[in-house]
C-alpha cells in the first residue's frame, strides 16, 4: 500500500515537472497584464494582435509551408525507401536500417551544421535548402513507420495477384497499401511534428529575411519576451497536442481492425 502510494506521488511530480510550465504559459496567454505575477484580468487582446502582426503571420505561413511540403515529399520518399529495404536480403537491410537510425542519434545541432556546410559549398542558404534539410531529417521517420508493416505482410499474396493478371502498380495499390496505409499516415504526422517544432536544423539552414516560428521566438527571446509569444506557443502546443492525439487514435484504430480480422 505504501508502495504504491509512493509510486503515485512520484507520477504526479514528474507530470507536474512536465506540464505545469505548459499550463502557467497557457494561463499567461489570456493575462491582460503584461506581468508575470500578477492577474489582470481574463483577454484575448494577445491573440488578436497575434494575428494582426505581419511578422508573426509571415513566419506562421512559412512555417506551414515548409510543414506540409517536407512532410508530403519525406512519406513519398520514405515510403518507397521502406518498400525497398524490405525487398532486401538480411545482410543489406540491416545495413539500410542502421544507416536510417543514424540521423536518428545524431545531435540535431550535428546535422544542422553538416546540412549548412554541404549548402554553403554548393549553393546559397535560402527557403530550398530548409526545405531540403526538412526533408533530409523527416525521411528516417516516416521509414521507421512503414517498414513495420511492410515486414508484416507476406509477399505471396502480392506474387499471387501478379501470376493473376494484375500490374504492378495495380497489385501495390490493391494488395499493399491497405495495409501500410496506417504506418504512412503515422509517418506523415510524425513527419508534421517533427518538422513543426524544428529549430536547430532550421537555423542552421535558413537564409536571410527566412523565419519559421521556431527561429522567430528564439530571435524575440532575446529581445524581451512579449505576451504574444505566449498566445504563440499555447497556440503551437495544441497543434502538437491534436496531430499526438490522432496519431495515438490511428494506432488504437489499427490494433482493433488487426484484432477483428483475427478473430
Amino acid at each position: 500500500m505504501v508502495k504504491k502510494s509512493i509510486e503515485r506521488i512520484y507520477l504526479i511530480l514528474i507530470f507536474l515537472f512536465l506540464y505545469l510550465p505548459i499550463a502557467v504559459l497557457i494561463v499567461l496567454s489570456f493575462n491582460n497584464s503584461k506581468s508575470r505575477v500578477s492577474w489582470g484580468g481574463f483577454t484575448f487582446d494577445w491573440y488578436m494582435k497575434l494575428f494582426q502582426s505581419d511578422r508573426i503571420m509571415n513566419a506562421f505561413y512559412t512555417t506551414i509551408f515548409i510543414t506540409l511540403v517536407s512532410a508530403v515529399i519525406s512519406t513519398i520518399i520514405g515510403t518507397l525507401a521502406a518498400i525497398g529495404i524490405s525487398a532486401m536480403k538480411k545482410k543489406g537491410k540491416a545495413i539500410m536500417l542502421g544507416a536510417t537510425n543514424i540521423p536518428l542519434l545524431n545531435a540535431d545541432i550535428v546535422t544542422g551544421i553538416s546540412l549548412m556546410l554541404l549548402f554553403v559549398k554548393f549553393t546559397k542558404l535560402g527557403m530550398s535548402t530548409v526545405l531540403l534539410a526538412h526533408i533530409t531529417f523527416n525521411i528516417p521517420y516516416v521509414i521507421l513507420n512503414v517498414l513495420p508493416k511492410l515486414n508484416g505482410l507476406s509477399p505471396n499474396t502480392y506474387e499471387a495477384a501478379l501470376d493473376l493478371g494484375a500490374t504492378p502498380l495495380y497489385a501495390f495499390y490493391k494488395i499493399v497499401w491497405p495495409d501500410i496505409r496506417p504506418g504512412v499516415f503515422s509517418g506523415f504526422l510524425m513527419a508534421v511534428t517533427m518538422s513543426l517544432d524544428d529549430f536547430s536544423i532550421t537555423y542552421f539552414t535558413k537564409g536571410a529575411g527566412i523565419n519559421t516560428l521556431s527561429t522567430m521566438i528564439y530571435t524575440e527571446l532575446r529581445k524581451g519576451i512579449k505576451p504574444e509569444m505566449y498566445a504563440l506557443s499555447t497556440i503551437l502546443f495544441l497543434i502538437a497536442l491534436i496531430l499526438l492525439l490522432l496519431m495515438n487514435y490511428r494506432s488504437r484504430e489499427n490494433k482493433q481492425t488487426v484484432h477483428i480480422e483475427r478473430k
